[in-house]
């Protein structure tokens, strides 16, 4: 049904991607930050939105709530959300649109986290602003309208690693305790040995070659090094356990290199006697969920915004 606009959207967004692994991080940046849409005016009137200032061990980072329209003064679920782009690229403005769809969709107040990114800001810089971020939440919960106890993580790509390392380093230093989190074609691990990275690491606008450069920004150094430790706060999925952490939704697109990684985690969790809803697209490819325009990204977006609302209704996340 989504077929013929999918490939258009793809063919699109392949050919006018920059080549990042050619460039500096703040080049890569500003030539990203060239090409991002104008902002879409009816998506902007689904929420009422709020910056504020989060203090973190050697500075500041930024922070947007969103609200969704209408329900001021309502106790609500607390979404804290991580925006993509390899831990380099995008930030709170590129991922705005989305945050208002994210808060509308599952009738949540929306944290959108402005995490430092490399490589300025080696690992695991950005996974403890994240835990700062979720951290500030809680503690401002009451002030936001947000119930503490429905607080769950969400985020795309990169944004997808530190959702799921967050839920780690909230499990390993007594909290805050996570009711659920939303894992979007996440980056796990910097493994390239795999069928998504053979089929898809070329020519489906995420690249094999992009994603090595991201990770060398992220660790300061060549994939094959030894990770910062504990590894996991790096790549979840080298955690020696995942009892204990929060039931997960998580999105995977079928022309994706990272594809088999997020499989294979939500994988991981099942094993581990998490709830799993694996929400897997074949058709789609990587950044589509975030795409306002795209048809296919709609319907899928209606059917996550569905799990969340059960989760959040502390409904069992299904299988």
């Amino acid at each position: 049904m989504f077929d013929d606009e999918v490939d258009r959207m793809l063919a699109v967004l392949d050919s006018g991607f920059p080549a990042v692994q050619e460039m500096s991080g703040r080049a890569a940046r500003a030539a990203v930050a060239a090409r991002r849409p104008p902002k879409d005016g009816e998506v902007a009137a689904l929420a009422a939105t709020e910056d504020y200032t989060i203090d973190v061990e050697g500075g500041t980072i930024p922070a947007r709530v969103y609200r969704p329209r209408g329900t001021q003064g309502r106790v609500l679920p607390g979404i804290v959300f991580f925006h993509g782009g390899g831990f380099v690229l995008c930030d709170i403005e590129s991922h705005d649109d989305f945050c208002r769809l994210l808060a509308a969709g599952t009738a949540s107040v929306v944290v959108s986290v402005g995490y430092r990114r490399a490589p300025e800001h080696r690992a695991p810089t950005a996974a403890e602003d994240a835990l700062a971020g979720l951290r500030w939440t809680e503690a401002n919960a009451r002030r936001l309208g947000v119930d503490p106890a429905k607080l769950l993580t969400a985020g795309d790509s990169a944004g997808g690693n530190l959702a799921a390392v967050c839920c780690l380093l909230a499990r390993d230093r007594d909290g805050p305790v996570i009711a659920g989190q939303l894992l979007i074609y996440p980056v796990i691990e910097p493994d390239f040995d795999n069928d998504s990275h053979r089929r898809f690491g070329k020519g489906h606008f995420n690249t094999t070659a992009a994603m090595r450069w991201y990770w060398r920004q992220y660790l300061g150094g060549d994939e094959h090094d030894a990770l910062p430790r504990p590894e996991e706060y790096v790549a979840p999925s080298r955690a020696p356990r995942h009892a204990g952490l929060p039931p997960a939704v998580i999105v995977t697109a079928g022309r994706d290199p990272l594809c088999s990684e997020g499989r294979r985690y939500a994988e991981t969790l099942r094993s581990a006697g998490i709830g799993v809803r694996h929400r897997h697209f074949p058709e789609l490819f990587h950044g589509f969920f975030t795409i306002v325009a795209l048809g296919a990204a709609e319907a899928a977006r209606d059917m996550v915004w569905s799990d969340i609302r059960a989760l959040t209704d502390n409904k069992e996340v299904p299988a």
